[in-house]
């Protein structure tokens, strides 16, 4: 899987959208958290990502973000989240049949912050490594670390993860903070996040999540400078409203479209979604590759 990884490199591939988001909308109640939906609600979870590989998305990654001991702790569920990763990564497993596309498992942050000691840097380790085997035991082709904001905390879960699994890795930070958007909301700059986290060995580096699509460019083009390896992008479809105490992301595919080729102009390699984008901006992404593709080859 690492090369068909590092082929990404040297073209574009596109990546799915969001899952919590799109998952509420689909029926999941919000009292629910998104990653039980594995258990209680897996018709709409797999149909999600079947809806994603339908759209053109040839990374689908599993709804298992914060499905961790820590949080799963801290928010008191009484459920195994081992079986919620295995479970997750299966159910994106059995979406992608014979479409060629690869299950990325999505590991977010712990919910604990090192620069304040809130946890020592082993546990973070074990608990990172427990939730990769668990992916890697429901069929993830690789793992991808997303929405981290402390340089720290994806360091030490890229090392774990490296070691407990023989899974390519994807090392992707939320970028949302400083006068270009630059910054994590922790203080890290994206070249230097860029440079440490190539040194140390991840397979992608990229950024998702954070203010919208409107405002990711600095961060990419930050990214794209200090970085030869692929380069993953997935941002918000905009920023959320509150709508009869609901959260929603106005930005339309048409819109969310209108950013994406100068986003592949600073180099992105893969491109997708992130909170608000469903799979009908996928689609339209999609759409844009191909046409970038037709183009390039002359056609």
């Amino acid at each position: 899987m690492k090369g068909r990884l590092d082929a990404c490199a040297s073209g574009i591939t596109v990546a799915d959208g969001g899952w919590s988001t799109i998952l509420q909308a689909r029926g999941v109640p919000p009292a629910v958290p998104a990653e039980l939906a594995n258990l209680t609600h897996p018709h709409l979870v797999e149909q999600l990502a079947r809806d994603y590989v339908a759209a053109g998305a040839r990374f689908i990654t599993t709804n298992t973000f914060s499905a961790n001991r820590f949080l799963f702790e801290r928010k008191r569920i009484d459920q195994d989240w081992r079986a919620v990763n295995r479970r997750g990564a299966e159910l994106s497993r059995s979406a992608i049949a014979g479409s060629g596309a690869l299950v990325a498992g999505s590991i977010g942050p712990s919910g604990k912050i090192l620069a304040v000691k809130e946890a020592r840097e082993e546990e973070l380790a074990a608990v990172f490594a427990a939730q990769a085997e668990a992916l890697a035991e429901g069929g993830a082709d690789l793992i991808v670390l997303e929405t981290f904001s402390e340089l720290a905390e994806i360091l030490v879960a890229l090392e774990a993860v490296r070691k407990a699994t023989a899974l390519p890795v994807i090392a992707s930070m939320s970028f949302d903070s400083g006068p270009q958007r630059t910054r994590t909301m922790m203080g890290a700059r994206a070249e230097d996040c860029a440079t440490a986290l190539t040194e140390a060995g991840a397979d992608a580096v990229g950024c998702n999540c954070g203010a919208g699509i409107a405002t990711i460019l600095p961060a990419v083009v930050a990214l794209r400078a200090h970085t030869r390896l692929p380069l993953w992008v997935k941002p918000n479809a905009g920023l959320p409203e509150l709508e009869d105490g609901r959260v929603v992301y106005r930005q339309t595919p048409d819109e969310f479209g209108q950013h994406v080729p100068v986003l592949l102009d600073a180099g992105a390699n893969i491109i997708g979604g992130c909170c608000g984008t469903g799979p009908e901006h996928i689609r339209r992404v999609a759409a844009l590759v191909h046409s970038r593709g037709r183009k390039s080859s002359g056609r």
